[in-house]
């Protein structure tokens, strides 16, 4: 059985599934997907998102606000204190910095993301961590606002061992996409070769970065055993291993009794 740390589902592509999400649910419990972490990117989509996956156990949510997201409402920490307060909501985020979308000033995105750390922290919750072409604020933000406390995931990684290390020592994990499989991505592989069994996670992401074989084509979580396959072969394991690892990993993290 496999967890999904990281998906968007309601931005998938249902036409597969005859346009309806009842039967994608199906087809991923005949895929062994035992647990899927839906994740927000905004609040104005985030009413439906709730309503879409209301009525299934098998998916958690969270609550935040992308660091890339520009046209909508701009989160206060009490608001995503509040709305994190609801009990399907698990952790904070996604959040972060994203330096490679965003151009100019930034000051709005390094303030976006205090004020998610501090919710996440009043909430004693974890946080989902977006960072692309911004390391160093990223570890010095959650370093400065104490992120430590309540930890979380570096989610979709694309650094290398050294940023690896940093990220551990402030109490987060490390969640693989389907970037991992890429023939590109030796740095990625290097840190899915040594990080420790009980520091990481796996993830699609969907419907964004589709792993090989699916490459360019929309992703869903079903492929996430595509990647919990590549990361076997890359630390000379079982399937069953990194399934079993990643699920215990995910429980601990988000302090979870049982799935």
């Amino acid at each position: 059985m496999l967890i999904d740390s990281h998906c968007h589902l309601d931005r998938i592509d249902l036409s597969p599934y005859q346009d309806d999400f009842s039967c994608f649910m199906q087809e991923t419990s005949k895929h062994q997907i035992e647990h899927m972490l839906c994740i927000s990117i905004d609040l104005e989509a985030y009413p439906s998102m709730c309503e879409l996956v209301a009525p299934y156990p098998q998916i958690s949510l969270t609550v935040g606000v992308h660091p890339n997201s520009h046209d909508g409402k701009e989160p206060t920490t009490d608001e995503l204190i509040t709305l994190g307060q609801a009990e399907k909501v698990i952790g904070i985020g996604e959040t972060g910095l994203d330096y490679f979308r965003s151009e100019g000033d930034l000051s709005w995105q390094h303030q976006r993301f205090r004020r998610h750390i501090a919710a996440a922290k009043s909430l004693n919750k974890p946080l989902i961590v977006h960072t692309r072409e911004a390391r160093e604020d990223t570890l010095r933000i959650l370093k400065e606002e104490g992120a430590d406390s309540v930890g979380g995931i570096i989610h979709c990684f694309t650094e290398d061992w050294e940023f690896a290390l940093r990220a551990l020592e402030l109490n987060f994990y490390i969640s693989f996409s389907g970037i991992v499989t890429f023939n590109n991505a030796k740095a990625i592989q290097e840190v899915a070769q040594k990080i420790p069994a009980d520091r990481y996670l796996i993830e699609t992401d969907s419907p964004y970065l589709a792993p090989v074989p699916f490459r360019g084509r929309p992703n869903y979580p079903i492929y996430v055993r595509h990647v919990a396959e590549f990361i076997a072969k890359l630390r000379n394991t079982s399937l069953e291993v990194i399934a079993d690892q990643s699920k215990d990993n995910f429980v601990r993290l988000f302090n979870l009794e049982c799935l």
